[in-house]
């Protein structure tokens, strides 16, 4: 997928989050975009790996500051919180030039921004670690064995937290 392909798909995922009432910061974005990938397949090609709070890329970080340099994309400040991303208006021109993309995966976007648009970071850390570990796990594919092995690449998230989170990614995964 090309650069400002990908960056259509990144700004409809903004907008959308947004109608959600998502805060729309880079982790929102960032886990957002992970869901896009890993459960409805839409191909970002940003490589995702397992980090702090759960699965991150770093192209994309790259990309979201790329977005800003080249003034498509800017961050406002909401003091006493972190900034939000705000698509600007060169960034909605460049989003409308490709159509065919965006009617491609809205649907999917549209899922996405649903489901996880009014989740806090920590839940969405939860449930997208719960589905890295769903896709990569080399442990039988039982509930708990996840929830284990979240658990275990996690500590901070409660063994029931972990199997409830794995036990929705399987309902979601099931429904797309």
């Amino acid at each position: 997928m090309e650069k400002y392909q990908r960056a259509s798909i990144l700004f409809e995922l903004i907008e959308s989050l947004r109608k959600q009432g998502s805060w729309c910061g880079e982790t929102h974005v960032q886990k957002a975009a992970y869901f896009l990938e890993a459960l409805c397949g839409v191909p970002l090609h940003v490589g995702f790996i397992l980090y702090k709070h759960g699965p991150f890329s770093f192209e994309l970080r790259d990309e979201l500051t790329e977005l800003r340099a080249d003034g498509l994309l800017v961050l406002q400040p909401q003091p006493p919180y972190g900034p939000r991303l705000n698509i600007t208006i060169p960034g909605k021109t460049l989003k409308d030039r490709f159509p065919k993309t965006l009617d491609k995966y809205r649907s999917c976007i549209s899922l996405v921004a649903e489901k996880f648009g009014q989740k806090g970071v920590s839940e969405l850390e939860c449930l997208a670690t719960a589905l890295y570990v769903t896709k990569t796990s080399q442990l039988p594919g039982s509930i708990m064995n996840r929830a284990k092995e979240l658990n275990a690449a996690k500590p901070h998230i409660d063994l029931t937290v972990a199997q409830n989170a794995i036990e929705e990614i399987d309902i979601m995964l099931k429904a797309v």
